[in-house]
């Protein structure tokens, strides 16, 4: 009978993943041109306000150049804007 496992445990492979690199990219007040991602997130938290755009991966950028904005639509749900 074997006292060891042969190989590694599939949890522990989890662990060396890299990160996702998820989050607010371009915070408000910053100049951006069009295209640049504004959020990258996991779900609509932050919602596509006036010139911005969600990606099919709830990835936010802007559609024209501009200021970036952030505003408040529910106690828990923001939008982003381009103005």
């Amino acid at each position: 009978m074997a006292h060891k496992k042969a190989a590694a445990s599939t949890a522990s492979q989890k662990s060396n993943r890299r990160g996702k690199h998820r989050g607010v990219k371009r915070y408000a007040g910053e100049v951006v041109t069009a295209g640049t991602i504004l959020v990258r997130q996991v779900g609509s938290v932050i919602r596509a306000g006036e010139n911005a755009a969600m990606g099919k991966d709830f990835t936010i950028f802007a559609k024209i150049g501009g200021v970036v904005g952030y505003k408040s639509i529910t106690k828990d749900k923001k939008a982003a804007f381009v103005s």
